[in-house]
């Protein structure tokens, strides 16, 4: 009995399709004008470091990650700078965020 349920197993394994994998991790190089959610956009209800980057026509708006907003966010808070921000893209609770690996002031 035992080997006919491991057989069973080993056959629905077989069955399920593998799904590729895509890799979130693509670093990718956003130019705007990065400034502050709250006191410039009036979109957040605190500060928060923005990177706001036109495409199709369209401002998007991008969310640094916790740690790259608080190291930038004196440089910005009363208002915003262009540069760009280069780091990996998501998505969490309908915000984008970019987890910055580096980010540049245009001087």
């Amino acid at each position: 009995m035992r080997s006919v349920v491991t057989m069973t197993l080993c056959f629905l394994l077989m069955a399920v399709p593998v799904a590729p994998v895509v890799s979130q991790d693509k670093q990718v190089t956003l130019s705007g004008k990065i400034t502050c959610a709250f006191c410039d956009l009036k979109v957040a209800k605190e500060c928060a470091t923005v990177i706001v980057v036109k495409e199709k026509n369209k401002d998007v708006t991008y969310y640094l990650d916790e740690k790259s907003s608080k190291a930038n966010h004196e440089t910005i808070c009363q208002g915003g700078k262009e540069g760009s921000v280069t780091g990996t893209v998501s998505q969490t609770g309908g915000k984008m965020i970019i987890t910055a690996s580096k980010v540049d002031f245009k001087k």
